[in-house]
Parts: C-alpha cells; sequence; structure tokens
C-alpha cells in the first residue's frame, strides 16, 4: 500500500483530507480503495484506463473498486453537459460521510473509566497511591466489573477505603467469584446457612404459644 501511495505522489502533488486517512476504517473501506480515492482525488476525471495504467492494476479491477465506492455511497460519476458530454467524479459524499464522523466524535460520551467510578463514590479526587492499587488490582487480572461490584458492595457497607475493597477481592478471588452471577450464588448459600443456623439456634422448648 505505502509503495503505491509514493508512486502516486512522486506523479504529482494530491491533496489528502487528515479525516480521510483517519476515518477510512470508519467507512469501511479497504486499503485499495483508499488508494482509488486518493488517486481520484488528484485526477477528479472518471477514465479507467488511465487508472489502471497509473495504479498499475487491470481495467476490470479498476472499475469493481470504483463500482464498490458507488455501493458504498462514497462516490458517484455525474455527467458534465457540454458539447462533449464528459463524465467526472464527484466526491460530495465522502466529503459529507467524513464530516458527520467528525461531529460524532465529537459528541460521543466520554468513557467514564473505572478511576472515576471510585471518585465518585468517595466524593474526592485520588491520590496517586490510590491510583497505583487500582491499577495493580487490574493487572492483577481482576475486570473491571469485579472491581466495580467491590466497589459497589463497600459502599453499601458505609465503607469508602481501598484497604477494605482490597480485602473483598481477595475474597472473592478465594472463593473463585468473578462476575456478578456468582456474588448472587454466594450470597443464597449465604442466606440459606443463615436460615438453618436460625432454626437450630431456636428455643423450641420455651417457645411461647
Amino acid at each position: 500500500m505505502t509503495g503505491k501511495i509514493i508512486e502516486l505522489m512522486k506523479q504529482g502533488h494530491i491533496l489528502v483530507p487528515t479525516a480521510l486517512l483517519q476515518n477510512y476504517k470508519k467507512l469501511k473501506l479497504t486499503d485499495k480503495e483508499l488508494i482509488v480515492l486518493i488517486y481520484l482525488l488528484g485526477v477528479r476525471e472518471f477514465d479507467p484506463e488511465k487508472m489502471s495504467k497509473d495504479l498499475k492494476i487491470k481495467t476490470t479491477d479498476a472499475l469493481k473498486l470504483v463500482d464498490s465506492l458507488t455501493s458504498k455511497d462514497i462516490m458517484k460519476i455525474s455527467v458534465k453537459s457540454g458539447k462533449v458530454c464528459e463524465e467526472y467524479i464527484d466526491l460530495d459524499e465522502m466529503y459529507n460521510k467524513l464530516a458527520m464522523n467528525i461531529i460524532n466524535d465529537k459528541e460521543e460520551t466520554p468513557k467514564i473509566t473505572i478511576y472515576d467510578k471510585f471518585e465518585k463514590e468517595f466524593g474526592r479526587t485520588l491520590s496517586p497511591t490510590e491510583y497505583e492499587i487500582i491499577g495493580a488490582w487490574l493487572d492483577s487480572n481482576y475486570t473491571e466489573q469485579l472491581i466495580s461490584l467491590a466497589l459497589k458492595e463497600a459502599v453499601y457497607n458505609g465503607v469508602t477505603n481501598l484497604r477494605y475493597i482490597d480485602k473483598i477481592l481477595s475474597q472473592w478471588h478465594k472463593k473463585g467469584i468473578k462476575n456478578e452471577n456468582d456474588i448472587k450464588k454466594e450470597r443464597e448459600i449465604r442466606n440459606k446457612q443463615k436460615q438453618k443456623k436460625e432454626v437450630f439456634d431456636y428455643d423450641w422448648l420455651n417457645e411461647n404459644d
């Protein structure tokens, strides 16, 4: 791919929008289709034979690539009326799609990190040491989901410090707890054991009628 782009540049300067290079994958374009687009930005006229010669590909392959770009609504071939009708490349749709991609990227809600969740629950900024501890949990293959659940458990119990959460994670690791379903099963087992204990500890002889 790089070699073909260099060859195109040697033949003359082509102004390629940075947004195209950054977003062509989002437009579901292949590398070959990108090369054709870069070429068309330089010539803007539809001449399959010249395109085939310049890009060193078969004319049938050039036509297939143009057809693919057309079907993806990236470009279209328009006719310029005059004494002689000429076909030219219309790339307005490509620019529209690139503009929409840029707008959507800016409007995307920033991802809430695990650190953001801790700061929200703690009501303060985390210290560098706390950042390191949370990072160490992640390095120890605790998932963000499990850490979030441990944070939730700690907050529910009215405790907001990492030492307590570390103990929760350690206990869950020993019991093989890896997700929310495992936690629910563990609680069900614990509740059943508690109910059995209450039944056996009940003073049946002194039960009031």
